[in-house]
């Protein structure tokens, strides 16, 4: 653990954003291709494969607070494409394809009615594969996703309020993206977490599933901590520090609080089957902009600097909550999105026919950065921003 993280607002309420302590199963995964996205192995007739598992973090307990506010269960609903996205778009960015997902939901039975809970979140899971599979049926690659059906737990004296987790097998085409390719002079574009895509229903935050116990004790009321002492720790600093209500509307949000923080995680699934089909001679590499943010590009490639200069503003909820929390801008990049849920590493020649993709579905794509040149031993990433200049390492796996 680095000392510098101890003074982080994250890391006092228990959540490291470096996950300390995972190198230890980098030594035991034997993936084909160590610098891509998600790690990819062979199977036994010697087939690329990837097995991924993802959540929804702890976006369930922004869920579980309008539920007991407003006795709705409906509001779990829309937890399911956040596991969905979470795990899909994070195979997507090797050239892999889903074929299986499982479900794993684990819950307090003495808080809510497990049957109430799965009638929402199984209408939830039809929804967001419709929607993908809707969202691709004009391509030749068409995206389908079968439901292998999964786990349901009742652990009442081990999980507070709900825990909903899910598991992905895809398998790669022969245009696997590896990272191994990328180079100085190559771009990268970022695509939008906020707005609201052609294939959505209503317009998103941007906040995807990270960063989101920061963001609720510092915007919610210490009210919910006194009324639901479940959705909290006594060892945690800084608990619901905020004054607003889940309700409350906002109109530098345009939304509700709660709905800014339930907003769903944007599935880009369309949009990079649609990528990989027209150039996959032209991507180099990609990333799904989750755990570690703006930072998250240092997973990919060896020995390399990237300068991000010409990003866009953060979407309105991010400097919302860097205003509310007094959060550096530093691990601001390093915990959020920051209004890029997406980024491609791409041929200067093939951008703005990468950017015109993305635009056809309704997300803003732009050039935020490029890659400058080789490093030893070390990825880096540079932040340019009206904010500051901020420099992120990581060692190589």
């Amino acid at each position: 653990m680095n000392e510098m993280d101890k003074d982080k607002k994250y890391f006092k309420l228990g959540v490291d954003v470096h996950k300390t302590g995972i190198g230890v199963f980098q030594n035991i995964i034997r993936t084909e291709y160590p610098y891509a996205f998600t790690p990819i192995i062979k199977d036994h007739v010697g087939e690329n494969i990837v097995l991924h598992v993802d959540g929804a973090g702890s976006k369930p307990i922004v869920a579980y607070l309008y539920f007991k506010e407003t006795g709705d269960y409906s509001w779990f609903k829309g937890l399911t494409q956040d596991v969905i996205a979470m795990n899909i778009d994070d195979v997507m960015p090797v050239g892999a394809y889903p074929i299986a997902f499982a479900d794993y939901i684990a819950l307090n039975s003495y808080r809510i009615s497990k049957t109430d809970v799965l009638n929402e979140l199984g209408r939830g899971f039809k929804e967001a594969i419709d929607l993908i599979e809707e969202s691709t049926s004009h391509l030749k690659t068409k995206v389908s996703l079968l439901f292998a059906g999964g786990e349901t737990a009742d652990l009442p004296d081990q999980v507070r309020t709900l825990d909903i987790v899910g598991m992905l097998y895809a398998k790669t085409t022969s245009n696997v993206v590896t990272g191994n390719e990328i180079e100085e002079g190559d771009v990268i574009i970022g695509l939008r977490s906020g707005g609201k895509a052609l294939y959505e229903d209503r317009v998103n935050s941007g906040i995807m599933c990270n960063g989101l116990t920061l963001a609720r004790h510092i915007i919610l009321s210490r009210e919910y901590k006194e009324k639901y002492p479940e959705v909290s720790d006594p060892l945690m600093e800084e608990e619901y520090s905020g004054y607003y209500k889940i309700d409350s509307y906002l109109d530098e949000l345009d939304m509700t609080v709660g709905e800014a923080l339930l907003s769903p995680t944007r599935i880009y699934t369309p949009i990079i089957a649609d990528i990989l089909e027209r150039y996959p001679e032209k991507i180099k590499g990609m990333v799904h902009n989750t755990g570690g943010g703006l930072t998250k590009i240092l997973r990919i490639g060896y020995g390399l600097k990237y300068v991000k200069d010409i990003l866009p503003p953060p979407d309105p909820l991010f400097s919302f909550i860097q205003r509310e929390g007094r959060i550096d801008w530093r691990e601001m990049y390093e915990v959020f999105n920051m209004g890029i849920g997406f980024e491609i590493i791409t041929t200067r020649d093939s951008a703005d026919d990468v950017i015109n993709i993305s635009e056809k579905y309704g997300v803003d794509a732009y050039i935020i950065g490029r890659v400058v040149e080789k490093t030893v031993g070390v990825n880096e990433v540079v932040i340019k921003s009206e904010n500051g200049i901020f420099t992120y390492k990581s060692v190589i796996r």
